[in-house]
């Protein structure tokens, strides 16, 4: 077992000239890779950067985010990502909770000024702010490597050390950051890639973001422990896609559900030969098998797998396999990965019987080890025996598939982003004028899930004040888009509110 980085530099003395990353003007070879990673880590360290401390990302899908983050974890530091989406208090919230020493961003990505939302903020810990991507000044990065510092000469990160800390919004409000080891991560999608068939001679789009599990680790770094050629995707766009599969000969791209949807329902979809396409990878409560039938006949892949994962399990639980039929990969997640154990249990922790439905917990080399300053959420999610409690009710058949049929925990998911409640609650109750909230989940065509806000006022508020306040106040993703006034919310005798009543 090793670290994250001495995969890449392994593979740049196996591979040296084979293709790593393409993105815009960055075209480089494995050996290229891995000599930016060691000129990067270096200036990192001259800037202060030592093993432990944290350093977070806040940029879109690009090569620079790879370098810098690669570079950072050579010195044993720990990367933090940032939701390109966020506002700059949920940003700064995060900084300041992971005691960020360095942020790393862009400006100009789709008419952001991520540095400027940050001013205000009290961000003691932050020592410097670092834009290594300019809408508009391409050469923002070759700048940040004129800085002084001797390029790296070995790892100093160990197996065993923290690689990344994860945020996921958390049923209380609060989001938590899940720690996850470079053993863990790379064990973890070394069984992944060889599922799923990947090989040296893959052309990956990363269409999913690199701040989140799927884009991060079953994206980039998924291609570096196969030694495959990553393209990054920084904003989706169907046509632009179809494009680049065909100019870049794409053969392996991962994405939600409403991605290959809106590929199939493209008008110009006949007019590309995207034959390449041989590998993807989806996930979903709910898949219609009709879309797998069409992502096989009318997009032309060879292999579909359906998988489940959260980021407290290092992003992967269970993987379908090659081969399985269309219904199979619609309706279930897959079997557990080799080495990971599974139940279903009941609501005090004992198993039900054999194709009952129950709590899904795990237990394996892909459980995280923890959230970060936060023993109580720890102990909450994980046995004092190793079993991570994942909060999704599902069963598991006699051939061992599982298939989620609810969540325990109160999330929505809206176009593949997790949402919770609570935190959105709690965000639009700092409303001057909303007295009263409550958050719920509405099946919508194109993203799968919306939230819908149910709100209680004395004033006049409208629908558009709530969906234009919210847009200032949080991610997109997460603002509502659909609203209800009520006088009162429904709560039963302890006070909580019977969301149950709103969804009628």
């Amino acid at each position: 077992m090793t670290t994250i980085p001495d995969v890449l530099f392994s593979q740049a003395v196996k591979s040296p000239q084979a293709l790593a990353i393409e993105d815009g003007h960055w075209k480089l070879s494995y050996e290229e890779l891995a000599s930016a990673v060691k000129t990067t880590a270096g200036i990192l360290k001259n800037m202060g950067l030592k093993h432990g401390e944290r350093f977070a990302i806040w940029a879109p899908n690009c090569a620079e985010w790879i370098i810098t983050c690669l570079a950072g974890q050579a010195l044993g530091a720990i990367m933090v990502t940032l939701n390109t989406r966020y506002k700059g208090s949920e940003a700064a919230d995060i900084l300041r909770r992971s005691k960020a020493k360095f942020l790393f961003t862009v400006q100009g990505f789709l008419g952001m000024d991520y540095p400027s939302m940050l001013k205000g903020h009290d961000l003691p810990d932050l020592n410097e702010v670092v834009v290594i991507r300019d809408a508009k000044e391409a050469s923002a990065f070759d700048a940040f490597l004129k800085r002084e510092g001797d390029p790296l000469k070995k790892t100093e990160a160990r197996v065993d050390d923290i690689s990344d800390i994860i945020f996921t919004s958390g049923t209380t409000g609060a989001p938590k950051g899940a720690m996850t080891t470079h053993g863990q991560n790379i064990k973890v999608f070394e069984s992944f890639t060889t599922a799923i068939g990947m090989n040296a001679n893959d052309r990956y789009l990363v269409v999913n973001p690199f701040f989140h599990s799927f884009g991060y680790k079953a994206g980039w770094l998924s291609c570096i422990i196969k030694g495959a050629a990553i393209f990054p995707l920084a904003v989706f766009d169907p046509k632009d896609v179809l494009m680049r599969i065909e100019r870049d000969k794409i053969s392996v791209m991962p994405g939600a559900p409403t991605i290959f949807q809106t590929l199939l329902a493209h008008p110009d979809l006949a007019k590309h030969d995207i034959s390449s396409l041989r590998v993807a990878t989806t996930g979903a409560t709910t898949i219609p098998v009709d879309l797998i039938r069409q992502m096989h006949e009318d997009l032309g892949i060879d292999d579909v797998f359906s998988a489940y994962g959260l980021t407290e399990s290092t992003g992967v639980v269970s993987l379908c396999k090659k081969g399985d039929d269309f219904t199979t990969i619609a309706s279930t997640c897959g079997r557990p990965l080799p080495g990971t154990e599974l139940r279903i249990v009941d609501e005090v922790g004992a198993d039900v019987p054999a194709g009952a439905e129950g709590e899904i917990w795990v237990r394996g080399f892909h459980v995280m080890k923890g959230y970060l300053d936060d023993e109580a959420a720890t102990q909450e999610a994980i046995t004092d025996e190793g079993w991570l409690k994942t909060g999704d009710i599902g069963i598991q058949n006699a051939q061992g598939y599982i298939k989620i049929t609810d969540r325990k925990k109160d999330m929505v998911i809206v176009g593949g982003f997790n949402v919770y409640p609570a935190e959105v609650e709690k965000t639009l109750l700092q409303h001057p004028d909303i007295s009263d909230v409550a958050i719920t989940g509405e099946p919508d065509e194109r993203l799968g899930e919306v939230t819908h806000a149910h709100i209680v006022t004395s004033t006049d508020l409208t629908r558009q004040d709530i969906v234009d306040w919210s847009r200032e106040h949080m991610a997109n993703y997460k603002v509502p888009r659909h609203v209800s006034f009520h006088k009162v919310l429904p709560r039963n005798a302890s006070g909580k509110v019977q969301k149950f009543i709103l969804k009628t």
